[in-house]
């Protein structure tokens, strides 16, 4: 009986290229989607058109108008403030997330005692949140990412934990037959049968991570796209409110596709399907 040969170096790539295909495909139909939502609910609410911009407008505003290069500087330096601080609380919310989500599943009692501070972060309203964080960490970066933090922190808690849960008990009994401790266990098993479920928490996070970036800059810290939009609102630049949230929109559309195709790709190398079924 003959062993199995790897696949062959075209196969992978063609493997590759068609879940690179299928994510594209994937954004570009959200994309589409968006656009088509946008303009129909324009056209069938009937708002005014000095309050509300179509694609078109915003498009126009951003590329074609002569001050074009000057609104886009505008929004991209916006922007780049605001990923850079959603990136920070990303970061933070899910390394806390998913320590405690081992924590929680080497020991029952950390999870009993740090689970009812999560759940009170989570049911507090974050606007009633901001205020008290500032004061403790003043209107700098450290509040953009304990407000990222806190958003991103019990949604990717509550996946992580409950993929390192869902691992094989008959696979953890055999690691316990030949010597393996819960360490084993985790290693072994639980990491690497939870990541449908980490994926899951990343690209939930994403999206989260963003809003609590836009929350604390709207509130507290005065830069980014959350205080150029209220600055936009009060000075009724309505063609700057609109690109900024088109701005803030399309890159979360991206960057869940990024993810997307991240765990397309990684849970296809490890031999597992994903949670789309790519």
């Amino acid at each position: 009986m003959s062993a199995a040969r790897p696949p062959s170096t075209a196969k992978v790539v063609r493997g590759l290229g068609a879940v690179v295909g299928r994510s594209a495909l994937t954004g570009l139909i959200t994309l589409v989607i968006v656009l088509v939502a946008w303009q129909g609910l324009i056209l069938l609410l009937g708002v005014s058109p000095f309050i509300a911009k179509g694609p078109l407008d915003v498009w126009n505003w951003l590329f074609t108008v002569p001050n074009a290069g000057v609104n886009r500087t505008t929004i991209l330096t916006n922007l780049t403030v605001t990923l850079g601080d959603a990136f920070l609380g990303f970061v933070a919310g899910l390394v806390v997330a998913l320590v405690l989500a081992i924590a929680f599943t080497l020991s029952r009692g950390i999870e009993s005692a740090l689970m009812p501070i999560a759940l009170l972060l989570r049911s507090v309203p974050l606007v009633a949140l901001v205020p008290v964080i500032s004061l403790i960490t003043g209107r700098g970066p450290s509040l953009v990412v304990v407000m990222g933090a806190i958003v991103v922190l019990f949604p990717a808690l509550v996946n992580i934990a409950f993929g390192l849960r869902s691992s094989s008990p008959q696979i953890n009994d055999v690691i316990a037959v030949y010597g393996g401790n819960a360490f084993t266990a985790l290693r072994k098993v639980a990491l690497p049968s939870s990541l449908p479920s980490f994926f899951a928490a990343v690209k939930i996070s994403i999206p989260g991570a963003i809003t609590g970036a836009l929350l604390a800059e709207w509130l507290s810290t005065g830069q980014g796209l959350g205080h150029g939009i209220v600055i936009a609102v009060a000075q009724v630049k309505n063609y700057e409110v609109w690109a900024s949230v088109v701005a803030i929109t399309l890159v979360s559309i991206v960057l869940y596709g990024v993810a997307q195709l991240v765990e397309n790709l990684v849970l296809r190398r490890m031999g597992m399907e994903s949670s789309t079924g790519a």
